[in-house]
C-alpha cells in the first residue's frame, strides 16, 4: 500500500512537471480574473491567495511582521527562485525590488498586479530572474482595504469595490513616512530595514487631468537623490523602463502634476519630500518610484499596465544588477562622510525640457450646475504636442552636517523613531558640559487647518549659536558617521521641510510658561534699562526706528524682559544640540 501511495505521488509530480503554465493558471485564478477584469481582491483574498502560492511553490515565502492600526498585521511576501529568504544573505548577493500595494486601498491596481506577477513567476509563464528577490506588502493600509466600499473614489473607472484612502484612524499613510503616527509607518520601516531594498515601488491611481496615457511614472527626484545613483536613475533607469514599454505597445509619461488645467500649458515633476514614501526610501539611497495609472481608464487596462511596468522594472533589474549594486554600496559606505547636505529643494527654473505629450483637447464650458465656467476635454480630439516639462531642481539651503546630534533624554517620541529606524545613538555617561552649535527657533508659520493629524509648520527660520551648554548623564548622543545620515538630518534640522520640528514634535517649547505682571514689572524694567548701558541704547534705537513699538507700551516691557535674565531659556530652545566637525570634539565622543 505505501508503495502504490509512493508511486502515485511520482506520478503526479511528473504529470505537474509536463503541465504548461498555461494549463496550471486557472489553479491560481484571482478575483481579478475570475471576476471578468471587474474586481480587486479583497484583504482576506489577496492573503490566501499568497498562502496558496507559498504552500505549494518553494520559491515563495510569506510571513506576518507587526502590526497596524486595524490590529491585524502586516504581509511580507518573497519571491527568490533559489527559496533563500534569509535578507543578511540576500543583501549581498542578490538585487531586491520591494513593491508596496494598497496604501491607497482605493487604486487597487498594483494589488491584482501584483498577485498576477506572482503566480506567473511561480508557474513558470514569466522567467525567473536569476539576481533579482522580489518582496510585496500585499495590501499595507489594511484598515482602509477593509472599510469597502464603491463610492468615495468619485473620480475612478472601476472595480466595482474597493478600500478606502484613510487608515484604521483615518491617516493617509502617504503622508506618515517620517511622523510615523501609525503602526503602519512603524511596521514599514521594520520590514524595509530588513529587506533593505535595493528598489522600490509604490503603486498607485492617478487624480486630475485627462489624457491618452494609462501608465505613468513618478521617479523620485533625481538631484535630490544625487550621485550616480542619481544619475543612474535619471540617465539610464526611467528611460530604459519607458523604451521597454514602448516596446510593448506601453506609453508612459511623467505623473501629470496638474489640476484643473490643461497638461499643455506645461507643468513640473512633484516633488517627493520624505513623508511619502519615495521620499522616504531615498534616505536610505533606494531608487524609488510610483506607477501612476489613469483614473479613468478601463480597470482591466490600468491593472495590466502596472503589471507590464512591474515585469519591465524587474528586467532591468536583471540586466542591471550587478552596476545597481556597485553604486549603492559605494554611496552607502562614503555618504556618511559628506560634509554638507542640501534641504528645501525647488524647481530649477534655469533647465526647461519638453515631453511629445499625448493629450485631448479640452474646452471652456459654461456649467449646467454652477452656471460658471467649467473644464471639458473632449476624447474625440487627441493630440500629440510639445509641451514643457521641468524635472530638475536645486536647494534653497545648504547646511554643514555636524559630527553629532545630542537629544535631552525626555523627547522620547524622537528617540523612538531613531531606534525603528535602526539609528545607531549612545547615552552619555555622567553629567559633562560640552561646546556644542544650538539652534533658536526664529520665526516659522503654521497650518491654518489640521493636515494629517497635525497642524504643519513651514518656512521655519533659526537661530545658530556656539556656546558650552551642559547635559545629564542618560542623554543621547547620535553620530552622523552611519548609513542613515540622510534620515538624521531631514528629521533634527528644523529648516528641513519634514523635520520633526515641523511636524509638531516640539511644539512644547514654542509655548511661554513663565511672564510678568506689567504694573509690577515696570520698576524692573526700570531699573534693567538704567543699570545696562548697552540694554538702554538698543531699546531707545529700537523706539526710534520701529513706530509700531513705540506706540505698544506692552510690546515695550516685553522686549526688555526678554532681554532680562528673568525670561526662560527653554523658551524658542530647540532641544536638540550639534556638536560640530570643526569644533574641538571630546576624546570621549570619538571613542564612540
Amino acid at each position: 500500500m505505501k508503495y502504490f501511495s509512493l508511486l502515485a505521488l511520482i506520478f503526479l509530480a511528473v504529470v505537474a512537471c509536463e503541465q504548461k503554465p498555461e494549463d496550471i493558471v486557472h489553479e491560481y485564478t484571482t478575483p481579478f480574473e475570475s471576476s471578468d477584469s471587474t474586481e480587486t481582491a479583497t484583504y482576506n483574498e489577496a492573503i490566501d491567495f499568497y498562502i496558496k502560492l507559498a504552500k505549494d511553490f518553494p520559491e515563495i515565502n510569506i510571513q506576518t511582521i507587526g502590526k497596524t492600526d486595524s490590529g491585524l498585521p502586516l504581509h511580507m511576501v518573497t519571491y527568490n527562485k533559489d527559496g533563500d529568504f534569509n535578507f543578511q544573505r540576500l543583501a549581498k548577493e542578490k538585487v531586491c525590488l520591494l513593491i508596496n500595494n494598497g496604501i491607497h486601498p482605493g487604486e487597487s491596481d498594483g494589488i491584482d498586479a501584483t498577485m498576477l506577477l506572482y503566480r506567473d513567476l511561480a508557474i513558470g509563464k514569466l522567467a525567473s530572474p536569476e539576481h533579482v528577490v522580489v518582496v510585496t506588502i500585499p495590501i499595507y493600509n489594511v484598515g482602509g482595504a477593509l472599510n469597502r466600499n464603491s463610492t468615495t473614489r468619485a473620480n475612478q473607472n472601476g472595480p466595482a469595490s474597493y478600500g478606502f484612502r484613510g487608515n484604521a484612524r483615518n491617516y493617509d499613510l502617504n503622508r506618515d513616512f517620517i511622523k510615523a503616527d501609525t503602526k503602519n509607518a512603524q511596521t514599514f520601516s521594520e520590514i524595509f530595514h530588513l529587506v533593505n531594498p535595493d528598489l522600490f515601488i509604490d503603486t498607485h491611481v492617478s487624480n486630475g487631468a485627462d489624457y491618452q496615457y494609462t501608465l505613468t511614472h513618478l521617479f523620485t527626484q533625481h538631484n535630490k537623490l544625487g550621485g550616480k545613483l542619481g544619475a543612474y536613475l535619471h540617465q539610464e533607469l526611467m528611460p530604459d523602463l519607458e523604451a521597454d514599454l514602448a516596446n510593448k505597445n506601453w506609453d508612459i509619461t511623467p505623473y501629470v502634476n496638474v489640476f484643473n488645467r490643461v497638461p499643455e500649458s506645461g507643468f513640473s515633476q512633484f516633488f517627493d519630500s520624505p513623508r511619502y514614501s519615495t521620499g522616504y526610501t531615498t534616505l536610505w539611497n533606494t531608487l524609488g518610484m510610483m506607477v501612476e495609472t489613469h483614473m479613468l481608464k478601463p480597470y482591466d487596462k490600468r491593472v495590466l499596465g502596472t503589471y507590464e511596468l512591474l515585469e519591465s522594472m524587474l528586467g532591468i533589474a536583471e540586466t542591471d544588477h550587478e552596476k545597481i549594486k556597485a553604486m549603492r554600496l559605494e554611496t552607502i559606505e562614503t555618504m556618511p562622510q559628506m560634509e554638507q547636505y542640501h534641504l528645501n529643494w525647488q524647481i530649477d527654473t534655469t533647465k526647461v525640457g519638453h515631453l511629445d505629450f499625448k493629450g485631448y483637447e479640452a474646452d471652456t464650458l459654461t456649467s449646467e450646475v454652477t452656471g460658471l465656467n467649467r473644464l471639458k476635454y473632449d476624447r474625440k480630439r487627441p493630440f500629440t504636442k510639445k509641451v514643457v516639462y521641468q524635472n530638475h531642481f536645486v536647494p534653497a539651503d545648504t547646511i554643514d552636517v555636524p559630527f553629532a546630534y545630542i537629544i535631552k533624554k525626555p523627547w522620547r517620541r524622537v528617540l523612538e523613531r531613531l531606534e525603528w529606524n535602526q539609528i545607531d545613538f549612545f547615552e552619555l555617561e555622567q553629567d559633562t558640559v560640552l561646546e556644542v552649535e544650538t539652534y533658536r527657533i526664529k520665526d516659522y508659520q503654521t497650518l491654518g487647518y489640521a493636515y494629517e493629524g497635525h497642524y504643519l509648520h513651514y518656512n521655519t527660520k533659526v537661530e545658530k549659536k556656539v556656546e558650552k551648554v551642559p547635559f545629564k548623564k542618560g542623554d543621547i548622543v547620535v553620530p552622523t558617521q552611519q548609513p542613515g545620515v540622510r534620515y538624521l538630518l531631514e528629521t533634527l534640522e528644523p529648516e528641513a521641510r519634514d523635520s520633526f520640528f515641523n511636524w509638531n514634535f516640539f511644539d512644547s517649547i514654542l509655548q511661554q510658561k513663565e511672564g510678568f505682571s506689567p504694573y509690577v514689572f515696570e520698576d524692573t524694567a526700570l531699573k534693567l534699562l538704567h543699570e545696562d548701558e548697552r540694554l538702554r541704547n538698543l531699546f531707545l534705537q529700537k523706539k526710534a526706528t520701529d513706530s509700531s513699538f513705540a506706540q505698544n507700551w506692552y510690546a515695550q516691557l516685553d522686549w526688555v524682559y526678554k532681554q532680562s535674565p528673568h525670561y526662560e531659556k527653554a523658551h524658542l530652545q530647540y532641544p536638540i544640540y550639534r556638536i560640530l566637525k570643526n569644533g574641538g570634539i571630546p576624546d570621549f565622543l570619538k571613542a564612540n
